[in-house]
């Protein structure tokens, strides 16, 4: 079942090609928070930049050559950002929403585009993909020259999300998000010394892109290069989850632009597709470490249709033979699809030894007075504070996975 919540219309084409409405994402802009985060981030120049470079297309050539230089320079200053080298605003340098608001901004201006050439629907959606590619680090990663002469380092991919239910609270920030800005190309110590470097990309929080094969696309050229992997999302409040089995199964939860999906996760090669796959990652030595200050949880928890049975049963210790995913450890949203797609594609490159598997972080809360979406502010101490301390942790967790 495919459920719409909110349909926009699309103006008709004009000469110059077809131009569609802003969508559900991309209208929340309007809002005062929105706004606010990007003027407060650096980030509120990068839109208007961006539609001057798209005025000065003339061709379609041109056009992706703006579209693709503005994403990748929108996806390296947020790592700068995340990273010190390039703070500009007041909000935190650790701050994930900058980078996600500009891209809708940016997003919006190409969908609204009309240049002096015929563009088309299906060139349109090209640029778009070039610029959802670029500006989400997913065309970016890169391990060659990761560390100093002479060193042997380590390769880990690291994955986040952005921020999402924003219809709850606008405000809200992803820490999966923050860390991937914050880890993107650094070199880490693991627990035995050995060095590692991290890339990371980020994704969307959309049914469609990941039947669209985002997913796949993005990592299938580098897992046979890593040594680990790991795709994160934010789960639980209060503590990590090593998620230890991950289910072919669409819960229906509505997604950023408030699309409802309900369904077998839709790979290529459904006749081969299995109910459930399992993670690689260390999860014995990362529970036993000290990697910060959240509890960290080896989550064994599914819900299945048992074989033979007709009705949905939640189990403590894994699924069992035969039986039918409804939601793996972390839950049957995108946070499990992701983990299901990447653990899957690992499975079918023919690497069932490497290190992969899915990481849950708590829940970034805001302070305690500050917990009102309608009246708080967009960021608190303590909100800081708690994304700092998850960021941390997830670098510690990498590295003990790292080593083991």
């Amino acid at each position: 079942m495919i459920t719409a919540t909110l349909t926009l219309g699309a103006p008709p084409a004009t000469a110059a090609g077809s131009v569609t409405a802003a969508t559900v994402e991309e209208a929340r802009l309007d809002r005062a928070v929105p706004q606010e985060i990007l003027r407060r981030g650096g980030f509120a120049s990068v839109a208007p930049e961006f539609a001057r470079a798209l005025a000065g297309a003339e061709s379609y050539g041109e056009a992706e050559r703006a579209v693709v230089r503005h994403g990748e320079r929108l996806w390296r200053d947020a790592v700068d950002r995340a990273q010190g080298r390039r703070v500009r605003g007041d909000l935190s340098k650790d701050d994930d929403r900058p980078l996600y608001w500009a891209r809708l901004a940016m997003t919006r201006e190409l969908r609204g585009w009309q240049p002096g050439f015929v563009l088309g629907e299906e060139r349109r959606a090209r640029l778009m993909d070039r610029l959802e590619r670029s500006s989400r680090g997913q065309d970016s990663i890169r391990f060659q020259g990761g560390g100093p002469r002479g060193t042997c380092v380590k390769r880990i991919l690291l994955t986040g999300f952005d921020p999402f239910t924003l219809d709850r609270d606008v405000r809200i920030s992803n820490p999966s998000g923050a860390t991937a800005l914050a880890l993107d190309g650094s070199l880490i110590r693991t627990a035995d010394g050995d060095l590692a470097r991290i890339e990371t990309a980020v994704f969307p929080v959309r049914w469609q892109d990941f039947a669209d094969g985002t997913v796949e696309r993005t990592l299938r050229g580098h897992l046979p290069e890593v040594d680990l992997f790991t795709t994160v999302s934010q789960g639980r409040i209060g503590r990590f989850d090593i998620e230890r089995f991950n289910g072919a199964w669409r819960g229906g939860f509505p997604d950023n632009e408030n699309l409802s999906r309900t369904e077998t996760v839709p790979v290529a090669d459904p006749a081969t597709q299995p109910q459930w796959t399992a993670t690689t990652l260390p999860y014995t030595s990362i529970v036993a470490a000290d990697t910060g200050r959240f509890p960290v949880r080896d989550n064994t928890a599914v819900t299945e249709i048992p074989a033979g049975a007709t009705g949905p049963v939640d189990r403590a210790d894994g699924p069992t033979a035969g039986s039918t995913a409804r939601a793996g450890g972390g839950g049957n949203y995108l946070s499990n699809e992701i983990a299901y797609r990447a653990t899957l594609l690992r499975d079918r490159l023919g690497l069932p030894e490497l290190p992969g598997g899915h990481v849950h972080t708590p829940v970034l809360q805001f302070g305690a007075g500050n917990t009102d979406p309608t009246t708080g502010t967009i960021t608190d101490p303590e909100f800081v504070t708690n994304r700092l301390a998850i960021i941390a942790q997830v670098r510690a967790i990498v590295a003990v996975a790292a080593s083991s």
